[in-house]
């Protein structure tokens, strides 16, 4: 596990992950945690994987590729509040284009498009073993706590 709590501003993140019992699973990591952006990483797991018999790694199902994109953007927008544990968001729009099949470690560069006082966006890029596997956009509400102005 990545330590970043004092570059991320945010040192309660991994608590985060832990409490939420589906990403707790996958064991999403972090290597950047600031700054509108969000590199999050899915180590490889068979038990991720469609089973179609390729050579190599079989590839991972889309719909966790789809949560990587999606969770990025999360904690991609997080990272613009004075308060992140405070804040709630939730998604209104995930966008999800697979390029090739998704194999091996994980890897989602998400990128605050634009945040507001109520909708952020992001772009996001995932990588696997055999390069870009899929690219993504993301819509949130946000509701920020009280008191807090958009960016």
């Amino acid at each position: 596990m990545t330590t970043l709590d004092d570059a991320t501003g945010w040192p309660e993140w991994r608590s985060f992950v832990e409490r939420h019992g589906y990403l707790s699973w996958l064991d999403i990591d972090a290597e950047h945690l600031a700054d509108g952006r969000a590199v999050l990483t899915i180590e490889r797991d068979e038990d991720f994987e469609n089973p179609v018999g390729n050579d190599g790694y079989d590839p991972v199902h889309g719909g966790i590729v789809a949560t990587l994109i999606d969770t990025s953007s999360a904690f991609a927008l997080r990272t613009t509040f004075d308060k992140p544990n405070e804040t709630h968001l939730t998604t209104t729009d995930l966008n999800v284009s697979y390029l090739r099949p998704a194999t091996g470690t994980l890897r989602a560069d998400a990128e605050v498009v634009r945040v507001g006082g109520s909708t952020g966006v992001t772009q996001v890029s995932v990588s696997g073993a055999d390069g870009e596997a899929a690219v993504g956009r993301t819509t949130y509400r946000l509701f920020r706590p009280n008191g807090e102005t958009d960016s």
